[in-house]
């Protein structure tokens, strides 16, 4: 257990007695920044991080030098690893500002403690799932072809183009949440300005500040630009996520021409992202010292919020077998067929146990507050949403309308390699920003505290 019976005899909820003053909340989150030097296992875990992402880049430099051939993708299955881990990566990266932005709107307390770290991990995850689609291009150095620049030989983007589409909402994204974590931040870089330490680092938070005094003006003027931020962010998500839904659905083929697919994916991308973020709080409450501000409660809270997103997509797999059968067309129900008794039927199996079966452990108010089993949780339902993302291309484009282009498909050591190099790039990234920037918002986190302290 985390710890629950502590916080249930206190009677608090969102912080711990540790936490009583405006004073604490600042040594608990800017003295790891400033005060300590990282310890052993973060010297390790970036030592392995490291190892991970120089794999990483050494398979796509021996794709960028021979080409596409060294995947496991053929003549059926033109979309595999890559497509599957931009999906996968762009779908953590939705839920981190979703997850921060529903919260504010919703003035849910608990966003306090997790919101900077979730916005962080947006940030990393989108950028990752920006190389594959430039990766998968086949023509990698001509990526710019997709923005609308003006040019001599009148060429314009294809707008009819799935690329096209991502292209766009990956820029867009991103941007707007690059702003979206600036902001909230502001308060933070002032506190970490003006706090004995090191000069350079103070010099580089003052720059970064921007002259934020924190006075009654700039505090009314970032309140309201963070809310009305956070308003634009909630379509924004689920319009950039539903671009990627119809990247599948507006084609022919079987199996993705269903209207079920944007609010699918969206759920899809909440679902695994929020369990990206139980991991990291897991990680950052023991490695960083934040059990005072990171509780039991919160964990709570994101168990039944997993739960929830599990249910929704069992019933959104069930709604794409009732469809089928619905519909009665014979290329979809073989599709579904494939599905439970085809070469790839024991990853369907596994993926529908990691969604739907596993979050039912969440039933149980122990387990919601039990560390190993919210890590298992979470690093399973990781997995179940990949699977469900390599699945999708596989199962429809192994079997599609013309038998004589039915082919199975076999990933490659660099398929994975590439795959291992992205995971290994998120952990460096985020072992960084973890040494460099708040991970909790502090300014809201005494907030938070003052409001328990009365």
């Amino acid at each position: 257990m985390i710890g629950a019976h502590v916080v249930l005899a206190e009677g608090r909820r969102w912080t711990l007695p540790s936490i009583r003053t405006l004073g604490d909340v600042t040594e608990a989150v800017a003295a790891p920044l400033m005060d300590r030097g990282p310890g052993k296992y973060w010297w390790y875990a970036l030592l392995g991080a490291l190892l991970l992402t120089l794999t990483g880049a050494v398979a796509i430099g021996f794709s960028l030098e021979y080409g596409p051939g060294l995947w496991g993708n053929n003549t059926a299955v033109v979309w595999g690893f890559p497509i599957a881990d931009y999906v996968w990566w762009i779908g953590i990266g939705n839920a981190g500002t979703l997850i921060s932005s529903l919260l504010l709107l919703t003035r849910q307390k608990w966003r306090a403690s997790i919101n900077r770290f979730a916005e962080a991990m947006t940030l990393f995850a989108v950028s990752i799932a920006g190389i594959f689609p430039i990766l998968h291009l086949g023509r990698p150095m001509y990526f710019y072809w997709l923005a609308p620049y003006p040019n001599t030989m009148q060429l314009w983007p294809q707008w009819r183009s799935a690329l096209v589409w991502d292209f766009w909402a990956i820029i867009s994204y991103l941007l707007f949440s690059i702003i979206f974590f600036y902001v909230g931040l502001l308060p933070d870089l002032a506190t970490l300005r003006d706090r004995p330490g090191s000069r350079g680092w103070r010099r580089v938070y003052g720059v970064a500040a921007m002259g934020w005094q924190g006075s009654p003006a700039q505090w009314r003027a970032q309140e309201r630009l963070h809310r009305t931020l956070a308003a634009i962010a909630v379509p924004l998500v689920c319009s950039v996520h539903s671009i990627v839904g119809l990247d599948f659905a507006a084609s022919l083929m079987p199996g993705w021409t269903e209207s079920i697919f944007p609010p699918y994916f969206v759920v899809g991308a909440f679902f695994s992202g929020l369990a990206m973020v139980v991991l990291i709080a897991l990680v950052l409450r023991r490695a960083v010292g934040l059990e005072g501000v990171i509780v039991p409660a919160h964990f709570d809270a994101m168990a039944k919020v997993i739960l929830a997103s599990g249910t929704v997509m069992g019933a959104s797999y069930a709604a794409e077998w009732f469809t089928a059968w619905w519909g009665g067309n014979a290329a979809d129900l073989r599709v579904v067929r494939y599905e439970f008794a085809g070469p790839y039927a024991p990853f369907y199996w596994a993926m529908l146990a990691c969604n739907v079966a596993v979050p039912q452990l969440f039933w149980s108010p122990r387990l919601r507050v039990s560390a190993p089993a919210l890590a298992g949780v979470a690093v399973l339902v990781l997995v179940g949403m990949w699977l469900e993302r390599i699945l999708i291309i596989l199962d429809t484009l192994s079997i599609g309308y013309e038998p004589s282009f039915w082919r199975t498909y076999a990933p490659t050591v660099v398929d994975f390699a590439i795959l291992a190099g992205t995971l290994g790039l998120f952990l460096l990234l985020m072992l960084v920003f973890a040494r460099v920037l708040p991970v909790v918002s502090m300014h809201e986190v005494r907030k938070l505290a003052a409001e328990e302290s009365k």
